[in-house]
C-alpha cells in the first residue's frame, strides 16, 4: 500500500493506494490508472516553481536506492538530477583503522548537512555543483567529484535526509520508503558485504547500532513524509505515481 498523508498542501485529501484500489477519505473510488491521474492533478500546484525537488528517505536497507533506480529508468541524466546523501558523509580518512570500524554511519552527525544544503540551494538557484564521491572502505572522500547540473527535477536520496529541517523545507515532495525490519536486515547484510568490505559477523554485530539509530532518528521522520511507500522497489504503483508526477513536470 502507498499512503499519502493529508495536509493543507494536498488540499485536505486522504488517499491510500494498494495494487487494486484508490481510497478517498475512506471510500473506494478508483483503479490504479485513475489514482495516478488524481495524484498528478493534486501535485500540479507544487510544480509552479522552476524546480521540483523530491526527497526520498527511509531506513537502512528499506529499498530507497531501488526505488530511485527504477524511477531513473524512465528518465535520462539530462532530465533529472540525482543527489545521494551517501556522498556527503564526513571525510574521516585520517582516522586509524580501529576507529573507522566503529564509525556510526546511521547517526545524523556523520553527514555534512551544511554542504548538502548548500548544494541543493545552489542547484535551485541554477548553479552547477561538484558532488563529492565517498569511499566506504577508507571512510574518505575521493579526489574526483561528479558534476551535477540544475534540471527541472532533482531527486535527493538518503536515510537521514528528513532529520535536517532545512532539507525538509527545500523538498517539494517528501517520500519515506518503508520495509519490515527482517527484510531490511537481509538487504543490509548483502549490501555491506558487497560494498563496504564487511563480513556477515561484522554486519550482524553492527545491526544493533543500526536498529537503535533507526528507532531514534529515522523512524520518527516518517511523520514528515507526504508519501509513505511500503515494500520498497516492489511497490510498482508508488514508483509509477512518482514517475508520472516527474513526467508532468518535464512536459512544462
Amino acid at each position: 500500500m502507498l499512503a499519502l498523508k493529508a495536509d493543507s498542501a494536498f488540499l485536505g485529501l486522504q488517499l491510500s493506494i494498494n495494487s487494486d484500489t484508490l481510497l478517498w477519505n475512506g471510500f473506494a473510488i478508483a483503479s490504479n490508472r485513475l489514482a495516478r491521474v488524481l495524484l498528478i492533478q493534486i501535485n500540479i500546484f507544487r510544480q509552479k516553481k522552476n524546480m521540483l525537488i523530491i526527497g526520498i528517505a527511509g531506513g537502512s536497507g528499506s529499498g530507497k536506492t531501488t526505488v530511485v533506480r527504477q524511477m531513473m529508468h524512465s528518465f535520462s541524466a539530462t532530465q533529472v538530477a540525482l543527489l545521494s546523501q551517501d556522498s556527503y558523509y564526513r571525510d574521516l580518512g585520517q582516522l586509524e583503522a580501529d576507529k573507522k570500524r566503529k564509525l556510526n554511519f546511521d547517526h545524523p552527525d556523520s553527514i555534512e548537512f551544511d554542504l548538502l544544503v548548500n548544494h541543493i540551494s545552489q542547484l535551485r538557484s541554477g548553479n552547477i555543483i561538484n558532488q563529492p564521491l565517498y569511499d566506504y572502505i577508507t571512510s574518505s572522500r575521493l579526489a574526483e567529484t561528479v558534476i551535477v547540473k540544475p534540471h527541472n527535477v532533482v531527486i535527493i536520496e538518503g536515510l537521514l535526509l528528513f532529520t535536517d529541517k532545512r532539507i525538509r523545507d527545500l523538498c517539494d515532495i517528501k517520500v519515506f520508503v518503508d520495509a519490515e525490519p527482517d527484510d531490511r536486515l537481509i538487504r543490509i547484510i548483502e549490501r555491506d558485504m558487497r560494498e563496504r568490505g564487511r563480513d556477515a559477523k561484522q554486519v550482524i554485530e553492527r545491526y544493533q547500532v543500526v536498529k537503535e539509530m533507526h528507532q531514534q532518528f529515522i523512524e520518527p521522520t516518517k511523520r514528515f513524509a507526504d508519501l509513505i511507500i511500503p515494500q520498497g522497489g516492489e511497490n510498482k504503483v508508488a514508483i509509477n505515481l512518482l514517475v508520472a508526477t516527474i513526467s508532468l513536470k518535464l512536459m512544462q
